[in-house]
């Protein structure tokens, strides 16, 4: 079996519940969509970075793992472009007794099955119209595969977390309307975090609007998080 990797780096954990943990990152080359504040623009192209044999791609992340990771975290690109690699990846992780964590927007349950088992921290982020990364008719299969993502790792108790990217575009009734979708289907004690992350440069929205939206789901998730991503306070990679 072949996989191909943007990179494989150690780093310090900047979005969401993690924020801050000694990380591993396995970076799997190939996206489906083109959200306009990706900031790994480079990695979307499946035939970016490099193919290795399984074999080859341990031994990499052996020469990168160094001591106290806190998690190894498969992410993109979009890892379940290369499920069956990731499956064999995070198994040969979980034999050094190092948790690891999918990092995805969920855009496939078929793929996402397979893996999930293998898979100890879940973020499920669910994307909106204002990503500008799909059409409207391929966004409604997307957002289905999304909440059966989501549903499948509560039925597992796995604790996801839910992460959305929140932009100066985003619309209120858009946001309700995915509210209402992820709490149909999920209690408050089935996830372990709520993770509301703003948009960095352009379209980057107001404190008003974080405010708002954070307002929005408290209702649902008292707990509710606005995090910016860390590592591009701190300069890290």
């Amino acid at each position: 079996m072949k996989v191909r990797l943007f990179e494989v780096f150690t780093s310090i954990e900047g979005e969401g519940i993690f924020c801050g943990t000694k990380t591993l990152f396995v970076r799997l080359a190939g996206c489906p969509f083109s959200c306009f504040y990706c900031d790994t623009v480079h990695a979307l192209p499946i035939n970016s970075g490099c193919e290795y044999n399984i074999n080859n791609a341990c031994k990499l992340i052996d020469s990168k793992l160094k001591n106290n990771t806190y998690k190894v975290n498969f992410t993109g690109g979009e890892p379940l472009m290369q499920h069956e690699a990731v499956l064999e990846l995070a198994k040969y992780i979980r034999l050094k007794n190092i948790p690891t964590y999918l990092e995805s927007s969920c855009f496939d349950f078929d793929k996402f099955n397979q893996l999930i088992s293998h898979i100890d921290y879940i973020k499920i982020e669910f994307k909106t119209m204002d990503s500008k990364f799909i059409t409207p008719k391929s966004y409604e299969h997307t957002l289905t595969n999304e909440l059966m993502c989501l549903q499948q790792s509560v039925l597992q108790n796995k604790k996801p977390y839910v992460k959305i990217v929140i932009s100066s575009y985003t619309k209120e009734s858009e946001f309700n309307r995915l509210l209402d979708s992820i709490f149909s289907i999920s209690e408050i004690n089935d996830i372990s975090g709520f993770v509301l992350q703003p948009v960095y440069g352009s379209a980057m929205p107001n404190l008003n609007k974080l405010l708002q939206f954070y307002d929005l789901v408290c209702p649902y998730y008292k707990d509710v998080r606005i995090i910016p991503q860390l590592h591009k306070f701190i300069g890290a990679q």
